[in-house]
């Protein structure tokens, strides 16, 4: 991510003379640096801004520069806020408002008016709030010493956010499959989320992906069963049978390339005409690379898989599917029939081939492992609400299997529901939850939270503090408010 910029902005005028707009530079591109020094990506200062035309000009050049992902607004003095209107009106890309300061204490014995001029991020604050609140900008605010270790973390997060949110504008989604007949929830409006998201979700006859495997290469075959006896133990006999997944993911990858970058892919198991195997090692290695994946048609959760992958930079992040409950103990065991990626395995995956009762093909080879455990994770659903696109957020622990399961030959993750197991349940329910969803335990919810407002699109969060009674009322007042959008 380091090769994204997010550019600081300096808030001022000129009424305070040449000599404090020199040292309002000088702050603001020692604390700029200081910044960058701590992010994930790139934070240059880019300029003081003390005019309407300045500050319209600076938004033109954010808006134009591709590598740009976004700006750090600060008013290091008073910046009359009707100077904004007409380069906040045009902005493209996200914002936040980091309300700090250059000195982090009052030099009490020798404050006077001159240093109450040249440093008054709190009157600038909130002449700048104002205008964004009035422009109705669902922009972020952080606060706190810019070298302050919990403000930072904070910035650093928002600056994952907007580079995910930026990955996502230009995602494409590769459907070898439509949806799974008489299934509701991984049914969407393309369109819509082409609109609000910059997800281009298309289709191609999964004919045109057997024409790719047919003319794979035992050379290119060789070269991946290498790379796979590198990361995982080969548990079979059945060699064959590998090198026949080994020569889709191959395949799948070329295709994707060759139409035009392609990061997520869905399939369906009663769509795979003139393969021999359900895509199971395969698709689990591509994710295990960064691709998305969306199982029975899902081209949601595929865009939304490659988006967090992206944001968590390829670790403990992908596919799952709510399975089966352990009522007894609260948990509930998750997986999918073959495509759980490698990047959830708590020790070396193994590589087995199995009967799959399921899409009538040869048994296929698969990953089977035990998933990580993880204080902290989240699982993420997104559904089509008609009118709109929701986005659900759920805390939840990553707990170690209680007992051995020797006869599901899977991957797979158990976890605890936040705030318990029985109101957890219940309010994912009835916020629509989808059975698909996308885990990670390098994801904040709050870093979910922001990417939802940064779309658009409406958030529902469900954590420690979800209360069933007042959480169906805010699914409610949710419903009337964007009713009203």
């Amino acid at each position: 991510m380091k090769e994204k910029i997010v550019y600081w902005i300096t808030g001022s005028q000129t009424l305070y003379g040449a000599d404090v707009l020199e040292h309002v530079a000088q702050h603001s591109e020692e604390m700029a640096n200081y910044v960058n020094e701590h992010m994930p990506v790139t934070v240059k200062y880019l300029t003081t801004c003390k005019s309407s035309d300045e500050i319209e000009a600076a938004v033109k050049q954010v808006n134009a520069d591709d590598d740009c992902i976004g700006i750090i607004t600060w008013c290091h003095t008073f910046s009359p806020a009707k100077m904004w209107i007409r380069g906040l009106s045009k902005l493209q890309k996200p914002m936040c408002h980091f309300a700090t300061q250059y000195n982090e204490k009052l030099p009490y014995d020798t404050i006077d008016m001159d240093f109450m001029n040249e440093n008054q991020a709190a009157h600038g604050d909130r002449e700048f709030g104002y205008i964004v609140a009035r422009l109705r900008m669902d922009n972020k605010v952080i606060v706190g010493y810019y070298k302050d270790e919990q403000a930072l973390k904070e910035l650093a997060s928002w600056c994952k956010v907007a580079a995910g949110y930026a990955f996502s504008k230009e995602l494409k989604v590769c459907r070898f499959s439509d949806n799974m007949r008489d299934v509701a929830v991984t049914e969407g409006d393309k369109v819509e989320a082409h609109i609000d998201l910059g997800w281009q979700v298309d289709y191609y006859p999964v004919g045109d992906l057997v024409d790719y495997i047919d003319v794979v290469t035992d050379a290119e075959v060789d070269a991946l069963m290498a790379e796979y006896a590198q990361k995982y133990t080969m548990a079979t006999d059945r060699i064959d049978v590998v090198r026949e997944q080994a020569k889709y993911e191959i395949a799948i990858d070329k295709f994707c390339k060759d139409k035009g970058g392609y990061i997520g892919i869905v399939d369906h198991f009663g769509s795979l005409h003139g393969m021999n195997q359900l895509p199971g090692l395969a698709i689990q290695d591509l994710q295990g690379k960064g691709y998305g994946f969306g199982a029975e048609g899902d081209w949601k959760i595929a865009a939304l898989g490659a988006t967090m992958q992206y944001m968590a930079g390829q670790k403990g992040t992908g596919l799952m599917e709510d399975y089966t409950y352990d009522l007894a103990d609260g948990l509930c065991l998750g997986a999918h029939m073959l495509e759980v990626s490698p990047q959830f395995a708590a020790t070396k995956p193994e590589i087995q081939v199995h009967p799959l009762g399921i899409g009538g093909k040869s048994d296929p080879a698969r990953l089977v492992f035990e998933g990580i455990s993880a204080p902290e994770a989240i699982a993420v659903s997104m559904i089509d609400m008609g009118d709109r696109l929701r986005l659900i957020v759920q805390k939840i622990e990553l707990v170690k299997y209680p007992h051995k399961m020797p006869n599901l030959p899977v991957g797979g993750l158990m976890w605890k529901y936040q705030p318990n197991f029985k109101e957890g349940v219940a309010a994912w329910i009835y916020a629509g939850g989808a059975h698909h969803t996308v885990v990670s335990s390098q994801i904040t919810a709050q870093e979910m939270v922001d990417l939802g407002n940064m779309w658009g699109i409406e958030v529902v969060l469900i954590d420690e503090n979800t209360k069933i009674e007042q959480f169906k009322k805010d699914l409610q007042w949710s419903d009337i408010v964007w009713k009203r959008k």
